[in-house]
């Protein structure tokens, strides 16, 4: 379909002095904002208001069946010259989306990771884009579909290729642009108030003008001055190739975005808020005299580079904040030159335990040395350590020897010579040499001995790899502390939701009220108790309202703010019980609180997917990390159970592939418990053990070896091998005497001893029990028996051992030879007693 309609007349270009200033719009005292301030008026009225007195449209409402536009043009600056668009002007493009039309996605992705997924689809939502391009003219034009160059918004054809622009082509543009994540500035706000910060690029995501403080300034005024409830942010920002949220955590104690209220929103794996400030406050505090301390033989880089910033920093570093601190201004402040000279203040704080004549006196110690060096060996470079030792510990103060080669490069010698010092990129070591005086140079002499930018910055990625960073971190010691490192790390990398809560009701001003006030809560009687309620909606209503006219406005809000509740109907008042609809509010509610409104939503049917933001599939998740909820980390599914968690809690890492299938641990422990069921019947009523603890089996028929009718201990207290390791505990893998004959020494029918004569049952060649005192499976240090001489009473092949008990009657005796009577019973029936020592070793 061809274009038929385009705006009246072209765009009118603005001059710069009639342009919003970027870096104080919204301002406070906006007029055309005071009295929605004043009144509290919800987002959903404010943005309204917003558009109609500060926004310009870009096309007609009949464009689009689904989206609208508009356009508001900013200057950078107070820079005005009275002509046309100065080169350093911003547009911010508003888009108003219905989701019911839309061709994106009706379900919101940020509202399901952050906590909001219960929340009913709202039918508007508000982009708000500040594109990357830096041309000014690029607000107007857009690339044409064929040939790919720009064409203004207002041309029915490409002046370059003559094509026909058609209303989808505009349309697939602008869909285009919402997608896009390479703007300056996106953000979108639910029509309920809930808001999401997509994208947020500073000088290093493309931005020439604004940096990434401004723009994030602009959307925090422009938030609060639209009443946004809440805003959420994930923050995944990257400085210096570096994860920041990590980096700013350690030096300011929370997110780049907590600068602007941002605080701690969800956490990933079921971290809390308390475990993420006390990992803030672990790494923060961790002490650098742990990473310092050496063993003989040459100190390590990470030392070198530690040793380096101390001895460049005014201050004394101990922790990592402010190691890492220091380096962070280090960097910010590179752009300004370093001192030439210490300036008298200073150098009066400095010098308070020695004077200027000590100090003089050791540089000139110094100057001396590298003097030896370049006669010796023409221009070498001398470490500072080389330095510090050539003079030994007579000459000078610890402390007075640090001053004094900090404040060593630069200085002019008798020999119109001049002290050079520079930073060794590789070694990271101050590094100090005498060279001819060269005038040109002067002026960069006391410079040269500190680190360039660039090696700033890669000594501040080495440090965070190499101390903080849990996958890349090197092997120091304590390990203890290292552990607790790595620990502390993670959690800080998990955490990347981030949420501001505007708190508009507060905004409200505390003169004499001129309406009423009210947090509306709606509950559906034809809805299930287990769905989740939306949030309230702020209503406000005049100061002679009455419940008939509460009810008529929570109506028309709830049905123009969600999609679902398009028939919504407002029945009662619930907790009031049956009151008349010509009661005023004011009498029964006051001029402000909150108010629970029993509803039903007629005919239904097609609106149930708009029911919450996290769509019509029913899924569980429930991690052994504790996540109950997704949360934007990755997951599988349990092919059993269907219940999701982390990739990352079943040990699979996120640079691995998601396996084909895959089944649950706790399903996995539910097949191994009902197997082992299945395969080892428990029958108590056949329990070998009798009222008298006879240790023998007393009916023939059922030997305690029989797999079929294995016995189970009724009391393990009463046992009388072991409370610990019992030889009657029913369990397979632990069970001592295993009914397999080729390896069982009691491997025919019903016999409690070996056949043949010449052959123990504690034999090393066919004993199923371990043989060695130490080790037996029946006790703990001693040997079931305590020689061969003393337990074998049974030399003849078909006689059968019955144990009658012990003599003295104990039941367990610990570590003392213990005489048991018993028969010898032969195959004839003739029974002929006999004592037997054994030596039961039980702890």
């Amino acid at each position: 379909m061809v274009v038929n309609e385009r705006p009246s007349k072209r765009m009118k270009r603005r001059v710069s002095a009639d342009l919003y200033d970027f870096l104080t719009f919204p301002a406070a005292t906006d007029r055309c904002l005071d009295d929605v301030v004043v009144d509290g008026q919800p987002f959903r009225k404010t943005v309204q208001r917003f558009l109609t007195n500060h926004a310009m449209v870009t096309y007609p409402p009949s464009f689009f069946s689904s989206l609208m536009t508009w356009q508001i043009l900013f200057r950078i600056g107070g820079g005005v010259d009275g002509s046309d668009l100065l080169p350093t002007s911003v547009t911010l493009h508003i888009v108003e989306e219905d989701v019911t039309r839309s061709r994106s996605s009706v379900y919101c992705d940020q509202c399901r990771v952050v906590g909001w997924s219960g929340h009913p689809v709202c039918r508007k939502r508000y982009h708000f884009i500040i594109r990357a391009s830096t041309n000014h003219m690029d607000a107007y034009e857009r690339p044409c579909s064929l040939c790919g160059k720009s064409t203004g918004l207002s041309e029915p054809r490409c002046k370059w290729c003559d094509a026909v622009i058609t209303v989808e082509d505009l349309e697939d543009w602008v869909y285009s642009q919402i997608e896009d994540n390479t703007h300056l500035l996106h953000g979108i706000v639910h029509s309920n108030g809930y808001g999401h910060l997509l994208t947020l690029n500073g000088r290093e995501g493309g931005s020439k003008f604004l940096s990434g403080s401004d723009i994030m300034s602009f959307w925090d005024r422009l938030c609060a001055s639209l009443a946004v409830r809440k805003v959420s942010v994930m923050d995944v920002s990257k400085k210096f190739g570096m994860e920041y949220r990590l980096l700013h955590a350690i030096t300011n104690g929370c997110s780049w975005y907590g600068n602007w209220g941002y605080e701690f929103g969800t956490g990933c794996y079921a971290l809390t808020q308390d475990s993420y400030q006390k990992a803030v406050n672990t790494l923060s505090s961790m002490p650098l005299s742990d990473l310092l301390f050496r063993d003989r033989g040459p100190p390590s880089r990470l030392q070198c580079v530690i040793f380096l910033y101390q001895s460049l920093a005014g201050a004394e570093l101990l922790t990592i904040k402010d190691l890492f601190s220091f380096l962070v201004a280090l960097i910010r402040e590179f752009h300004k030159p370093f001192p030439t000279s210490t300036s008298n203040a200073e150098t009066c704080n400095v010098l308070c335990a020695w004077t200027s004549n000590d100090v003089e006196a050791v540089q000139q110690a110094l100057i001396k040395v590298l003097r030896a060096s370049t006669s010796s060996s023409g221009a070498k470079w001398v470490t500072r350590r080389a330095l510090k030792g050539a003079l030994g510990r007579g000459v000078a103060s610890p402390e007075l020897l640090d001053y004094s080669l900090k404040h060593l490069g630069g200085k002019l010698t008798a020999y119109g010579m001049v002290v050079r010092s520079r930073c060794n990129p590789t070694s990271s070591a101050v590094e100090y040499r005498l060279e001819s005086l060269n005038v040109t140079e002067n002026e960069v002499s006391a410079n040269t001995g500190y680190p360039s930018k660039e090696q700033v910055i890669d000594d501040l990625k080495f440090l965070l790899d190499t101390i903080i960073h849990p996958d890349r971190m090197a092997s120091y010691r304590p390990k203890i502390m290292r552990k607790r490192v790595a620990d502390s790390a993670r959690k800080l990398l998990d955490c990347k939701q981030f949420m501001k809560d505007y708190k508009p009701d507060k905004m409200v001003g505390e003169e004499v009220p001129s309406c009423i006030r009210l947090w509306c809560h709606v509950e559906l009687s034809d809805q299930p108790k287990e769905d989740p309620t939306p949030p309230p909606e702020l209503i406000l209503l005049p100061l002679n309202a009455t419940v008939a006219d509460l009810k008529n406005e929570a109506t028309n809000t709830f049905q123009e703010v969600y999609a679902m509740y398009k028939r919504f109907q407002a029945e009662e008042l619930l907790e009031y019980g049956s009151i008349r609809d010509n009661l005023t509010v004011k009498l029964l509610l006051g001029t402000s609180g909150s108010v629970r409104i029993l509803g039903k939503c007629h005919a239904k049917h097609g609106l149930n997917r708009f029911r919450m933001e996290r769509g019509t599939e029913t899924w569980k998740v429930d991690c052994p990390c504790g996540a109950k909820d997704d949360d934007g980390e990755r997951m599988l599914a349990c092919d059993i159970c269907g219940v999701w968690q982390h990739t990352r809690c079943a040990g699979i890492d996120n640079s691995n592939a998601v396996p084909s299938k895959f089944v649950c641990m706790r399903c996995v422990k539910s097949y191994r418990k009902d197997a082992k069921k299945q395969t080892f019947p428990v029958e108590p009523k056949l329990h070998p053990m009798d009222e008298a603890k006879n240790y023998a089996v007393h009916d023939a028929e059922i030997h305690p070896m029989d797999k079929a009718k294995s016995y189970v201990m009724h009391d393990p207290n009463i046992h009388p091998m072991n409370e610990v390791k019992s030889y009657a505990v029913y369990e397979a893998q632990v069970h001592p005497m295993e009914c397999e004959a080729k390896i069982h020494p009691m491997y025919e029918a019903k016999r409690g001893i070996m056949h043949e004569p010449n052959i123990h049952p504690m034999n090393e060649a066919i004993s199923y029990a371990v043989y060695e005192e130490e080790v037996h499976p029946m006790v703990y240090e001693d040997s079931y028996a305590v020689s061969e001489a003393e337990i074998d009473p049974v030399v003849e092949a078909n006689v059968t051992w019955k144990q009658n008990g012990p003599v003295d009657g104990a039941r367990t005796p610990s570590k003392a030879k213990t005489s048991c009577r018993g028969e010898v019973v032969a195959a004839d029936g003739t029974a002929v007693a006999c004592n037997l020592a054994l030596n039961l070793g039980v702890r």
